[in-house]
């Protein structure tokens, strides 16, 4: 049984067990990442509810695997414009009862960008950031993200799910950060400045 008296299913506890282990990798960028480390961590083993079984909000807490694809000879990250938040952000979904967050990347970047996912040298197939954010509008939830990171040319990306996104726009780093952050996931900028660390080594 979990802490909320929930019977854990035999899905569930390597599932828990593998989450703790990404999540206890990421080397936190700043205070607000160390915190909401924390607060996923706690969320995990604690027995909650991780995955969204009814669109949008259920349960009002879940988990989702973002992907920054970046060509790493232009220096560039792909944005999205997502129709529903009405934000740019990165390429992502909702993780599947117990599935492995890369393989939810594997599967939405096939789906949204129409490629393969090739996992970065910066973080090979771990996450590089988490984050834990209120969504806006109508079905409001709170979504923990792990943010991955993916390599491909700009011009293999030839399409794109126009269902779920308006555009989509490569930028360099110093773009993105010149970009409103209410115009962006909250954490793009943060997120940017932390990938920027990582790649200096091979650059």
């Amino acid at each position: 049984m979990t802490s909320t008296g929930r019977p854990l299913t035999h899905h569930d506890e390597p599932s828990r067990a593998r989450l703790l282990e990404l999540v206890g990798a990421i080397d936190p960028w700043d205070d607000l990442e160390r915190a909401h480390l924390k607060t996923a961590t706690q969320w995990i083993s604690g027995g909650a509810p991780l995955y969204r079984v009814r669109k949008p909000d259920v349960p009002a807490m879940h988990l989702v695997s973002y992907f920054v694809v970046l060509d790493d000879e232009r220096g560039q990250q792909l944005l999205v414009a997502h129709r529903k938040a009405g934000l740019w952000l990165p390429a992502g979904g909702h993780v599947e009862p117990g599935e492995d967050p890369w393989v939810t990347v594997v599967r939405e970047c096939r789906e949204e960008l129409g490629i393969a996912a090739k996992a970065s040298p910066i973080t090979g197939e771990h996450p590089l950031f988490l984050t834990v954010t209120r969504t806006r509008g109508q079905g409001a939830h709170t979504d923990v993200s792990l943010w991955y990171v993916l390599s491909a040319a700009a011009d293999t990306i030839t399409s794109y799910d126009q269902g779920e996104f308006e555009a989509i726009r490569w930028l360099t780093d110093e773009q993105v950060l010149e970009v409103p952050v209410e115009q962006l996931d909250p954490h793009m900028h943060r997120f940017t400045h932390k990938l920027r660390r990582a790649r200096a080594p091979l650059l």
